[in-house]
């Protein structure tokens, strides 16, 4: 895992225009401070999700029209706040489920798996450490019941189309017939709105954002100076594209001791670190049936910013 992600870090941060995944975002202090993220006012999608997970827990649920013990599976749980609300629900109605949630934080399942067995003691959880997709065939090869997979927060948005038409693809591929699958998209709404979110008033984003540097030193032995970079943000109301970058504040070089290279930084050259893209319900219809889903429904937050899509596997 380390090789891979110092090969990333070489070829994202040595391409013309840089780059940094932002799967690396999340190790453990990046799990903590996206939590902090989460708690922002002006971070309007955590609330929402929130909501639709505690009022249409029900209408969901019937939805799914599972007739036997089934699987929810969820796909980076991190701390399981939103997931919490359809959980005990379903405890209450006492249906026969498991809960599988997966997690490439070990700390943050640890944290979760503890919360959960004060919170909702009745609960089977299984939580899993891992790739999602590693874990999620080897559950389709061993696990004979259906399962809900959950993909929430709008992650989706993080990826450029062509990558999230292919992860699409994967999710379906990791599926059995009869599978659903719930995923939390972010809507097109005031560019307004949407810019708030993600503009850092708090500076809390750019430390999420400066954080991949410290990873990069800590983990790879590199000398970024954290000081000499900025975040910066920008939000495209016309295809509903938001994308933030970290910003070199000077003409700088970077040494990776492991690989003996030197990355070379112009003053205010751009490293892109996400994107993070917002659906229109059309769009959200061509990407399901790209993957080959059909749409079972789109469960929606009061202001209708925000949506949980439940898509079926034929």
């Amino acid at each position: 895992m380390l090789k891979t992600f110092e090969q990333d870090v070489i070829a994202g941060l040595t391409a013309k225009e840089k780059f940094l995944s932002s799967k690396y975002f999340y190790d453990d202090e990046g799990s903590r401070i996206f939590k902090e993220i989460m708690e922002m006012a002006e971070y309007y999608l955590s609330d929402c999700e929130y909501e639709i997970l505690e009022s249409q827990a029900e209408n969901i649920y019937l939805s799914l029209n599972f007739n036997q013990p089934f699987n929810i599976i969820e796909l980076g749980a991190g701390d399981g706040t939103k997931t919490f609300n359809l959980l005990k629900y379903l405890l209450q109605q006492k249906v026969n489920f498991d809960y599988i949630p997966i997690d490439i934080s070990q700390e943050a399942m640890n944290m979760l798996t503890e919360s959960l067995k004060a919170s909702l003691p009745k609960l089977n959880i299984k939580p899993q450490v891992g790739d999602y997709f590693e874990v999620l065939l080897n559950l389709k090869k061993t696990n004979k019941y259906q399962s809900l997979l959950l993909f929430l927060g709008s992650n989706i948005g993080n990826y450029p189309k062509d990558e999230a038409l292919s992860l699409m693809k994967l999710f379906i591929n990791a599926m059995k017939q009869g599978d659903k699958l719930l995923m939390g998209i972010d809507l097109q709404k005031n560019p307004q709105t949407v810019y708030q979110a993600y503009s850092d008033p708090n500076g809390i984003t750019k430390r999420f954002n400066l954080n991949l540097l410290k990873r990069i030193n800590r983990e790879l032995g590199a000398n970024f100076d954290i000081n000499q970079f900025d975040f910066y943000c920008y939000y495209n109301p016309r295809n509903g594209e938001l994308f933030s970058y970290l910003v070199s504040l000077s003409e700088q070089k970077v040494f990776l001791p492991n690989t003996n290279t030197t990355l070379n930084f112009d003053k205010d050259e751009l490293i892109w670190t996400e994107q993070s893209k917002k659906y229109s319900f059309k769009e959200i219809e061509s990407l399901a049936k790209y993957a080959g889903f059909s749409v079972v429904d789109h469960f929606l937050d009061s202001k209708q910013y925000f949506t949980d899509s439940l898509l079926h596997k034929a």
